[in-house]
């Protein structure tokens, strides 16, 4: 536990030995595993062609953890810098090398298909055209708590759409966030464990280090900065009673649960 003195000796600011960017994994690795396990299942040989669309954060995570086994994968995104991601911790190492490509043509290249593009991803019609061994969606809805995001959500008309015999959907939730995204649960994460901080006898206050990441990498096109960002300590509390900070984070963490679901 990091523990320093506060305004005065009598305050304590203690700090998580968990960076942001280690709660970024912690749920990526949740999702690439369901995805890697559930390939598995299918019995493919290791060459078969898998195209994973969208990088940001699911996606990179889960060619990272299909690559520690299979050797021909593609990682399709309109954003070219993200490439950067794949050389970096986000979501682990890539193993078996991975091609990446914007050119959305070769979305129809695979025999496995995953699409992690959510809201405002790829469309039904482009749905329609897929005739695959295998298609798997993420499904950016969480809870089923929000009237407006599940009115908005597509992924069940493209998935009928979709010609194949192995049809899943990666399903993450449990610590009550609108949707499933890597950002959002880790500020799902952070905030719950503020709340949960404040309750706590001798707290004074807390305060996360979470920023508003999407402009560094979206706006900007930063990637180098984003990471620099995100690795720094996650969460600081200043109390006159220590306690131990990460076990919040970690606690709240294993809240979160992914499955891919048959449809």
């Amino acid at each position: 536990m990091n523990v320093d003195t506060g305004i005065t000796s009598e305050v304590f600011t203690i700090k998580s030995e968990i960076k942001l960017i280690d709660i970024f994994n912690e749920i990526i690795d949740k999702k690439s595993k369901s995805v890697f396990d559930y390939i598995e299942s299918l019995n493919l040989d290791i060459n078969t062609r898998i195209v994973v669309i969208g990088t940001y954060f699911t996606g990179v995570g889960i060619v990272k953890k299909l690559s520690e086994k299979y050797t021909n994968i593609l990682l399709i995104d309109i954003y070219p810098h993200l490439e950067d991601l794949l050389n970096s911790k986000i979501g682990g190492t890539v193993k078996n090398p991975v091609e990446f490509s914007s050119d959305l043509s070769l979305i129809y290249d695979g025999n496995v298909v995953i699409d992690t593009t959510g809201f405002g991803g790829i469309n039904v019609d482009q749905s329609s055209k897929f005739d695959v061994d295998a298609f798997i969606i993420e499904d950016p809805v969480a809870e089923d708590n929000d009237e407006l995001l599940a009115n908005k959500n597509n992924i069940h008309e493209r998935l009928s759409s979709v010609k194949s015999p192995n049809k899943g959907i990666i399903k993450t939730k449990g610590i009550n966030t609108k949707t499933s995204g890597t950002m959002t649960l880790t500020i799902g994460v952070l905030t719950n464990v503020l709340d949960i901080c404040l309750e706590k006898d001798g707290v004074l206050y807390s305060a996360c280090e979470m920023g508003f990441f999407e402009e560094i990498i979206f706006k900007e096109k930063n990637i180098e900065k984003f990471l620099k960002s995100v690795d720094k300590q996650a969460l600081k509390v200043s109390t006159i009673n220590p306690f131990n900070c990460d076990e919040l984070i970690i606690r709240e963490i294993s809240k979160i649960k992914t499955d891919i679901n048959e449809a």
